[in-house]
């Protein structure tokens, strides 16, 4: 009796382990936190400073309560469509987290120039946010642009190490073959 115990314990944790293993491996990809950082301050005349007609802050409860919850949709449920449309609703699309995520989704959902435009709004927003490099990196890759991938994990190393999840994250995309179909 304990033996079929034994074996039905070790099956059901393979099973478990084999049936997170996609998952585990699309959640490798998706760096970042679901609070936003503020905004890069600048010298030049407008960074830095609220936008004509922003009524939110990234430090109003109820904005980080939007953004956290558009993060989850993301992160928890993959329903990229939807969260454009919560991130897009907060109006805040001059905080880089905020257009980073918008960049994102449009990448899972396979709309690269839209994407390619938010990753380039959240590094005219902050041209120091390593998330953007880092997914902007993966969209590179997505593209068959490995030479420009390999720019962007430099410049992660750059700004976070070598250490960090968001350079680990961009190199194992990068050791992958070329023309392999992965999607990050």
């Amino acid at each position: 009796m304990k033996k079929s115990a034994m074996k039905v314990a070790m099956l059901a944790m393979f099973s478990m382990a084999v049936a997170s293993g996609p998952f585990l491996l699309s959640k490798a990809y998706a760096a970042g936190s679901d609070t936003p950082s503020p905004p890069a301050s600048d010298s030049g005349a407008t960074k830095g400073k609220k936008k004509a007609g922003k009524t939110s802050s990234i430090e109003d409860p109820k904005f980080l309560a939007a953004y956290r919850t558009a993060y989850s949709t993301i992160y928890d449920h993959g329903d990229y469509a939807t969260a454009i449309d919560q991130l897009k609703a907060l109006h805040r699309e001059d905080v880089a987290d905020v257009a980073n995520l918008i960049g994102y989704s449009y990448r899972k959902l396979g709309n690269y120039p839209a994407s390619k435009q938010y990753y380039e709004q959240a590094l005219a927003d902050d041209p120091n946010h390593v998330r953007t490099w880092q997914y902007y990196g993966l969209w590179q890759l997505e593209q068959g642009n490995r030479e420009q991938a390999q720019y962007h994990l430099d410049k992660v190393a750059q700004l976070a190490g070598t250490d960090s999840k968001e350079y680990r994250s961009l190199s194992a995309a990068l050791e992958q073959q070329p023309g392999t179909g992965l999607v990050y």
